[in-house]
C-alpha cells in the first residue's frame, strides 16, 4: 500500500455482516493505474446481492458500469479483469474523464471462497500487518502474515514464492503488483498478483511541544499517520495542548528516539529549534531508516545547526537528508499553514514529486505505482 489508506480496508465494517451472514458479494479492487487515474492501486467497491454498493474505485466515474460487472460476477461466480479508460464516444458514459486509465479485479466474495476474510479484518481491527495476494484474472488468493499464511494459488513452489514475496511488500507497506511464473519461476511473468498490504498506519513524530507541534499533529493524523509527539518539558507536553495525538511522551527527544524502532515509512520533524535537543536528536535521526526527517527554523538556525552537526561528526551524505528548513515555500505564516507545508513537504518527498504548481509541469498528476 503506497497510499496511506486502503480502499478495502474503508469497506469491511460495511461488508462483514453480509460476510458473517453468509451471502454472497462482489468486490471490485483498483488493481493497476496509469496516467491520472482518480483512485490509487487497493481502492475498492463492493456490491451485496440485494444491490447495495458501497465504496468507490473511481470518484464517480465508472462506479455505474463497475455495478453492472459486480452483478455480473455474482451471478456467474467468474471473477473478470476489466479495463476503463476516457470512452471514445463520451468520456461521461463509461470512461474518466481525468484522462487516467484503470484496471479492476471484480471477485465473487463469499466464506467459501475467501475464508481468511474474518482474518483479515481481525487483523486490521488489531493493528496487526497482513497481506492479501490475489492471481489476477483468476480470483485465487491466499493471506499473508508474518508468522503464516491461509490458502493456496495452486503449487507449492507458487505459493512459496508469492509468500515470500507478499511479506516483502507487507514489511514496506506497500500494495502493487509482482509478477511471477505458473510454478513460481523468479524471471518469469506468465502470472500477476495483486498484493494487498494492510498494514499500521505509518509514524510520525514530532518533537518540541509548541503550537506549531499541534497543528502538525493534527495534519499529520489527517493524512493518515499514527501521530507521537515528544518534549522533555512536562509543562508543555500535556494532553490539554495535545488531545488528539495517538501518544504523548515526555522525554528527552534523543533517548526516546534510541528506544524505539525506526522503520522506512517513519517521518521525523524536528521543531524544537534548540540545539541542545536538536544537535543530539538529529545526529541519530539522520543515522536512521526513517523515511523523512524535518528540522525547524531560519535559514541562519540551519547555517548554524549544520555547522554543529558536521562538528558531532555527521556525513555530509547523511546531511543531504536532512529537509530544513523544513517545508515547501507556500509563504506560510500561521502554525496551521506552516503544517500544511510541511506535509506537503512529507507527500512529494514520499512520491518524488517536486511541489511545483501543477499548471507549470506536464507530467502525469498521479506518480506510478512501482510493480515487481
Amino acid at each position: 500500500m503506497t497510499g496511506l489508506g486502503s480502499g478495502v480496508r474503508d469497506i469491511l465494517q460495511q461488508v462483514l455482516p453480509w460476510f458473517d451472514r453468509g451471502e454472497r458479494f462482489a468486490v471490485a479492487t483498483v488493481v493497476r493505474t496509469w496516467d491520472s487515474a482518480p483512485r490509487p492501486p487497493g481502492a475498492a467497491m463492493a456490491v451485496s446481492a440485494a444491490g447495495e454498493a458501497v465504496g468507490s474505485v473511481s470518484g464517480g466515474c465508472v462506479e455505474g458500469a463497475v455495478y453492472d460487472v459486480a452483478q455480473r460476477v455474482l451471478e456467474t461466480g467468474v471473477s473478470e479483469l476489466v479495463t476503463y479508460g476516457v470512452s471514445d464516444d463520451d468520456a461521461f458514459s463509461v470512461g474518466l474523464t481525468c484522462g487516467g486509465t484503470i484496471q479492476l479485479q471484480v471477485d465473487a466474495v463469499d466464506s467459501a471462497s475467501f475464508p481468511g476474510l474474518r482474518a483479515v479484518a481481525d487483523a486490521v481491527a488489531a493493528d496487526e500487518p497482513i497481506a492479501v495476494a490475489t492471481v489476477l484474472g483468476s480470483g485465487t488468493r491466499v493471506v499473508v502474515s508474518g508468522s503464516a499464511s491461509v490458502g493456496s494459488l495452486g503449487s507449492d513452489r507458487l505459493d512459496s514464492a508469492v509468500v515470500d514475496d507478499a511479506r516483502g511488500m507487507l514489511d514496506q507497506g506497500r500494495t502493487g503488483l509482482l509478477h511471477t511464473g505458473a510454478d513460481g519461476e523468479r524471471r518469469h511473468d506468465e502470472l500477476e498478483i495483486f498484493v494487498e498490504s494492510y498494514a499500521p498506519a505509518p509514524r510520525m513524530i514530532v518533537f518540541g511541544a509548541i503550537d506549531f507541534a499541534a497543528a502538525v499533529a493534527r495534519a499529520g493524523t489527517f493524512v493518515g499517520y499514527r501521530v507521537t509527539v515528544c518534549d522533555a518539558r512536562p509543562v508543555f507536553a500535556t494532553r490539554a495542548r495535545f488531545p488528539d495525538v495517538d501518544e504523548l511522551v515526555v522525554q528527552w527527544p534523543h533517548d526516546y528516539l534510541a528506544s524505539i524502532d525506526i522503520d522506512e515509512r517513519t517521518v521525523l520533524c524536528v521543531l524544537t529549534h534548540d540545539p541542545k535537543f536538536d544537535i543530539p536528536l538529529l545526529t541519530l535521526a539522520l543515522r536512521t531508516r526513517a523515511a523523512y526527517v524535518g528540522a525547524m527554523g531560519s535559514r541562519a538556525t540551519h547555517d548554524e545547526r549544520v555547522a554543529l552537526l558536521r562538528e558531532a561528526g555527521v556525513t555530509d551524505t547523511e546531511l543531504a537528508r536532512l529537509h530544513s528548513p523544513i517545508g515547501l515555500d507556500l509563504g506560510a505564516r500561521t502554525p496551521e499553514e506552516t503544517a500544511i507545508s510541511i506535509v506537503g513537504e512529507i507527500i512529494a518527498n514520499r512520491w518524488g514529486a517536486t511541489g511545483a504548481p501543477l499548471r507549470t509541469l506536464a507530467d502525469p498528476i498521479h506518480r506510478p505505482v512501482a510493480e515487481l
